[in-house]
């Protein structure tokens, strides 16, 4: 049984504070992405499926921008999920799968959606995981259904500018963090740790999680295009650009 979180506003504004100090951007890569669902439904309400979705952070804005979605969430995480579904409550099913096992589909209530959506999220997956993944995801869509898969995502062509634009982010975010005026990663997870009803499900995922997720891995733009192009999608291409980031999109 999910605990009973009274703050989860509290806790969801927090959590976006501290992603937002990475993504300064983050709200306008969401846009996008809601906005080429927009361009692919029908007169149906689309089915979306929110791909570790963490918090419910992407299931959270597209119920506002399509409040008859179909919206399933899936993640791994205890404490996000618990907050997903604080949040969420029955306007979203929410799913515990392991995205880094093959029978994770197995889980979900839907056996087609028109979009799967995702956010510095995939990161984590080796290489060869990833690209099986992105064949997995085409699978669970419909005819002209879209994936887009925003992440850390450099662009080949400007590898000194890419360096010049992380450091000086980076900057921002370490002086953010000196005058306290956002929390880092680190420290979100230890008031989180130090919350009683968040505590025991902190504990958890270190044990899902005991060194932390996998080092970050970060292939150029180029790497996912072909990966989504060899996973059978018809088209692929850049949806979204934003400094080292981007969001691809593929559509079956």
């Amino acid at each position: 049984m999910t605990p009973y979180i009274a703050d989860a506003d509290a806790w969801q504004e927090s959590w976006d504070r501290q992603q937002e100090a990475y993504l300064p951007d983050r709200e306008h890569r969401f846009t996008t992405m809601l906005d080429a669902v927009d361009a692919i439904r029908d007169t149906a309400p689309p089915r979306l499926l929110d791909l570790a979705g963490g918090t419910g952070t992407i299931s959270l804005r597209a119920l506002r921008r399509f409040p008859d979605a179909e919206v399933t969430l899936v993640d791994l995480d205890p404490a996000l999920l618990a907050l997903a579904t604080a949040s969420l409550g029955d306007r979203a099913a929410i799913v515990s799968a392991d995205l880094g096992k093959p029978d994770w589909p197995a889980a979900l209530p839907h056996r087609r959606y028109d979009a799967v959506l995702t956010a510095t999220a995939l990161h984590w997956l080796p290489a060869d995981r990833l690209a099986t993944l992105y064949a997995e995801i085409r699978d669970l869509l419909r005819p002209g259904g879209l994936l887009v898969n925003a992440d850390h995502m450099p662009d080949d062509a400007l590898p000194e500018l890419t360096k010049r634009l992380l450091a000086r982010a980076e900057e921002r975010r370490t002086a953010r963090y000196a005058a306290g005026a956002v929390p880092s990663w680190s420290q979100w997870w230890d008031q989180a740790a130090q919350d009683p009803v968040l505590r025991p499900l902190v504990e958890q995922r270190q044990v899902i999680y005991p060194s932390g997720h996998s080092p970050e891995w970060t292939p150029p733009v180029s790497w996912h295009l072909d990966a989504l192009t060899d996973a059978g999608f018809r088209e692929v291409g850049t949806l979204w650009r934003g400094g080292a980031d981007a969001a691809v999109v593929a559509v079956r």
